[in-house]
């Protein structure tokens, strides 16, 4: 799906992979975040992403200027998970909104793990 804007200047598209890769890269940098999760539906395995593919863990959905974003994570053994969702939500919804210039109407998160990290 693609988001499309208009502007004094012309038409600007962009891609929903490209508004998941940034998202995704902004989550791993947040406190707590080990990485993005693949759920595997017909067998319930979930598995670490390796950081190349951050857009897998990531759904995008456009409507109206506004972007919904669902996150699959792994978090890190022994950190708050609330504390970490809301510091994952507010620097998403901020850095996703200088990033395209939509509004990021609602972030969700789904904590498919726990890791330890070394």
């Amino acid at each position: 799906m693609k988001s499309m804007m208009n502007t004094h200047l012309g038409n600007i598209t962009i891609d929903s992979d490209v508004i998941a890769n940034y998202a995704g890269s902004v989550a791993v940098e947040c406190f707590g975040i080990v990485g993005m999760a693949s759920v595997n539906v017909k067998d319930g395995f979930v598995r670490l992403l390796k950081p190349g593919s951050l857009s897998t863990g990531i759904s995008v959905l456009i409507k109206n200027s506004g972007i919904s974003l669902d996150f699959h994570l792994i978090v890190a053994y022994g950190v708050n998970i609330l504390t970490v969702s809301d510091n994952l939500i507010s620097t998403v919804k901020y850095k996703v909104k200088e990033f395209t210039g939509l509004k990021v109407e609602k972030v969700n998160i789904f904590v498919e793990g726990v890791r330890v990290i070394d």
